[in-house]
C-alpha cells in the first residue's frame, strides 16, 4: 500500500513537474519559425530574440541549439542562424537521379552480433563488409554497411584482399554476387539512434547527433544472405514509403543495379 501510494506520489510529481524555460521557448520559436519566417531567412540576432521574448541568453541559445538539433534552424559562420529548408525526402522506389552511392571501403570484419544472429553465423566470424556513403544534390545524407557472409560472395579475387586501392572493385564484386542470387524479398525496420563517431565522420555530423536507422534483411535460398545497415541524417531526411509501405533505397552509380529488390 505505502509503496504503491509513493508510486503514484511520484508520477504526480513528475507530471507537475514544471517545463525547463528553454524547452518552452523552443515551443514558442517554433510556432514563430512557422508563421513569420521562411526557409533560408536569417534570424534577428541573439540580443534582440532574447529581449522580444524575455529571456535570458543562456535560455535562447539552449533552444536554438535543439532546434539545430532538430534540423529546424542551420548556423552559418558570418552569416549568421538561418530557418532551415525542409527535409529532403528519401525516394521509395527507383532511383531518382537526383542521388547516388559512394563506396567508401570494403574488406572483411565481424559482423555486430544482431546482424551475425540475422544471417545464422558465428558472431566472431568475419564477413564481406562493403560501405557507401548516399549522395543527393551533392550533400551526404547517409552512409551504409552492406553485410554479406564469405559463404555467398566466395568469389572476390585474393587481389582485391591485397590493395585498399582495389577496395571500389572488391566491393563491385561482392555487389555483383549478391545480384545473381535469385532474392526472395527483402524486409525493412526503421528506429531513431545516434551517430557513433564513423558514422557521424562520413555524415560531417557530431557523434551523437540523432540518425534514422534502416536495417534491410535480403532473403533468398530460404534465409536471409546478407544485411545492410543505413544510417540517414534526421535532421535532413524523411523517409518516404510507397504503396507497398517498403522503404526503398535504390542503388545508383558507381553501383547501379548491383543490388535489386525482389519483385
Amino acid at each position: 500500500m505505502g509503496t504503491t501510494q509513493a508510486a503514484q506520489g511520484n508520477g504526480a510529481a513528475v507530471a507537475d513537474a514544471p517545463e525547463p524555460k528553454y524547452w518552452h521557448l523552443r515551443t514558442v520559436l517554433v510556432r514563430a519559425l512557422d508563421s513569420e519566417f521562411s526557409a533560408g531567412e536569417v534570424l534577428p540576432n541573439e540580443r534582440d530574440l532574447s529581449a522580444r521574448f524575455g529571456v535570458a541568453r543562456a535560455t535562447l541559445r539552449q533552444a536554438l541549439d535543439q532546434l539545430e538539433l532538430e534540423g529546424r534552424l542551420v548556423r552559418r559562420r558570418g552569416i549568421g542562424t538561418l530557418v532551415a529548408a525542409p527535409r529532403m525526402g528519401v525516394p521509395v522506389a527507383g532511383t531518382t537521379g537526383r542521388d547516388s552511392w559512394r563506396i567508401v571501403d570494403a574488406g572483411y570484419a565481424p559482423a555486430p552480433a544482431a546482424v551475425a544472429a540475422t544471417l545464422g553465423v558465428p558472431a566472431d566470424e568475419s564477413v564481406h563488409a562493403v560501405r557507401r556513403l548516399r549522395l543527393m544534390h551533392g550533400q551526404a545524407i547517409g552512409a551504409e554497411t552492406l553485410y554479406v557472409p564469405e559463404t555467398v560472395a566466395s568469389h572476390v579475387p585474393a587481389i582485391f584482399a591485397r590493395s585498399s586501392i582495389a577496395d571500389s572493385s572488391r566491393a563491385r564484386s561482392v555487389l555483383r554476387q549478391l545480384q545473381r542470387l535469385e532474392l526472395d524479398g527483402e524486409s525493412r525496420s526503421v528506429e531513431l539512434g545516434v551517430a557513433e563517431e564513423q558514422q557521424a565522420r562520413l555524415l560531417e555530423r557530431p557523434p551523437g547527433t540523432p540518425v534514422l536507422v534502416l536495417t534491410t534483411r535480403y532473403q533468398a535460398q530460404g534465409g536471409t544472405v546478407a544485411v545492410a545497415v543505413s544510417t540517414y541524417r534526421a535532421d535532413m531526411c524523411r523517409l518516404t514509403f510507397g504503396a507497398s509501405g517498403v522503404v526503398d533505397v535504390a542503388p545508383a552509380e558507381p553501383v547501379a543495379a548491383e543490388v535489386r529488390t525482389a519483385s
